[in-house]
C-alpha cells in the first residue's frame, strides 16, 4: 500500500472517530437537557448532593425508572372531596392546635400519596419518587418533613408550623388534581431523547 493510501485511511479513521465522538457527545447533551427539563430544580439539587452531573443524572434516571414501575392512579371525585373536607378541618384546627394540625397535615398527605399509588413507608424514598412527577413541589414537602422531624427534639414556632402546613398543602393540592395523571415527558435513557410517556 502506498503512502497516499495510508494517509487517506488514517484521515478517514480520524474523521470516523470524530463523528462517533461527536454523536456520543450530542446524545449525552440531549439526555442531559431532557433530564434537566423533566426534573427542573431537582436536577440542581441532585448535582449538589452528588457533586457530579453524571452521578446526579444516573440517580434521577434511576428514580424515573422506579417511578415508572408504580401504578399511579387518579382519585375519584368522592375521594377527592373527602380529602378536601379533611384538609379544611386540619386547617381550621391550626388556630388552636398548630402542632397537632401539622402532624395531621403530614398524615393526610401520606394517605393521599398512598391512595395515589406512591409508597409511603420511607419519607426519603417517597420524596425521590414524588420528585419525578412533582419536581417543583418536592422541595416544599422535604422542608415540611424536616420541620416535622425536628419538632421531636425542639419546639417549633407558630410561624414555622404555618410554613410547614402551607408546604404540605402545596403538594396536597397537586396530588388532588387530575392533571398529574396526564402524559408527561419521559426520558428515553438509551437515546437521550424525550418522548411522550405515561407518568
Amino acid at each position: 500500500m502506498g503512502t497516499t493510501a495510508t494517509v487517506v485511511l488514517i484521515v478517514a479513521a480520524v474523521i470516523a472517530l470524530a463523528l462517533v465522538l461527536g454523536a456520543a457527545a450530542s446524545s449525552r447533551s440531549r439526555r442531559r437537557h431532557a433530564v434537566v427539563d423533566r426534573f427542573g430544580p431537582e436536577y440542581e439539587r441532585a448535582v449538589d448532593i452528588h457533586g457530579d452531573r453524571r452521578a446526579a443524572e444516573h440517580d434521577l434516571l434511576d428514580r424515573a425508572r422506579r417511578r415508572d414501575e408504580l401504578t399511579i392512579r387518579p382519585l375519584d371525585d368522592d375521594t377527592r372531596l373527602r380529602y378536601a373536607d379533611t384538609w379544611h378541618a386540619v386547617q381550621s384546627a391550626f388556630v388552636d392546635q398548630p402542632q397537632q394540625a401539622m402532624v395531621a397535615a403530614d398524615r393526610l398527605l401520606r394517605d393521599v400519596m398512598h391512595d395515589r399509588g406512591y409508597p409511603v413507608d420511607d419519607p426519603d424514598r417517597t420524596a425521590d419518587l414524588i420528585s419525578v412527577d412533582h419536581p417543583v413541589m418536592v422541595e416544599r414537602y422535604r422542608s415540611a418533613r424536616s420541620l416535622a422531624a425536628s419538632t421531636r427534639t425542639r419546639a417549633a414556632t407558630t410561624d414555622e408550623l404555618r410554613r410547614a402546613v402551607l408546604d404540605y398543602r402545596a403538594l396536597f393540592d397537586e396530588l388532588l388534581r387530575d392533571r398529574d395523571t396526564a402524559p408527561a415527558q419521559a426520558v428515553d435513557v438509551t437515546a437521550g431523547r424525550t418522548e411522550e410517556g405515561r407518568r
